[in-house]
């Protein structure tokens, strides 16, 4: 892993431990930047203490609301340059007749509310700055909503729409905003090893579902979001990237 100096950039990875939050944050991390992260189960201090060793150089936030996430990383940083905004939330199948409205709201909170509290704090910052970027991990899954997630789907799209919107209003303010769609990314948030990779039935099932017959591999994705992050990708601005193999 780079080691980190003082004037290294600092990003903020959301959910770390879960969807593609590990993987960001490994990359980040490797490219040079200070990296804060947040998880639900960082409330916990030894939970947070735990994730540090494991992951030496970088930090791990107690707060959990949006404003209070932004306001502990510029305390702990002194600022903020990157946003990774790794949102997860269960891909619950139900159909639309027996999904109840408060199952909605509650996948809404969490897919699309608080990414959205998240990005206002976020730029609140950056703009004096005249500076920052990014990333809201979405998914593909609205490209083609199977049957029974019309609630999940509705909630990608809108976390979709979101970094649209943002990147049209940021950018002349130096902020870049952009998204990573992903499907069949290898993660134990969605498509865990158990089922995808070692069950033979459900690596077949990948293979013909797949163009390119694998599973996406977390540095694959990792790697994605970094350059997203990172000045290289300087001139691109209000896209979403699909992270799928070919699918659909």
């Amino acid at each position: 892993m780079t080691t980190t100096s003082a004037t290294a950039k600092v990003a903020l990875v959301t959910n770390v431990t879960k969807y593609a939050g590990s993987p960001a944050a490994a990359a980040l991390a490797a490219d040079g930047w200070r990296v804060l992260a947040h998880d639900a189960s960082f409330t916990d201090k030894a939970a947070r203490d735990g994730w540090m060793a494991d992951n030496a150089g970088m930090t791990a936030l107690e707060a959990q609301a949006p404003d209070a996430v932004i306001a502990e990383a510029v305390e702990r940083a002194g600022r903020i340059d990157g946003i990774v905004s790794n949102d997860a939330y269960p891909a619950v199948r139900r159909r639309i007749e027996e999904t109840e409205t408060d199952a909605f709201r509650e996948m809404m909170e969490a897919l699309a509310i608080y990414p959205f509290a998240l990005a206002s704090a976020a730029a609140a910052r950056m703009k004096p700055q005249g500076s920052g970027s990014m990333v809201f991990v979405t998914s593909a899954s609205p490209r083609r909503p199977y049957p029974g997630f019309a609630m999940y789907a509705t909630a990608r799209s809108a976390s979709t729409g979101l970094a649209k919107a943002l990147a049209n209003e940021l950018a002349p303010h130096g902020i870049r905003v952009n998204a990573v769609a992903p499907n069949f990314l290898y993660s134990e948030t969605y498509y865990p090893r158990a089922k995808w990779i070692d069950d033979p039935a459900g690596a077949a099932k990948v293979r013909e579902m797949v163009p390119i017959g694998r599973l996406g591999q977390p540095e694959e994705i990792g790697a994605l979001i970094a350059f997203l992050l990172s000045d290289k990708a300087g001139f691109v601005v209000g896209e979403t990237v699909g992270f799928t193999g070919g699918w659909p």
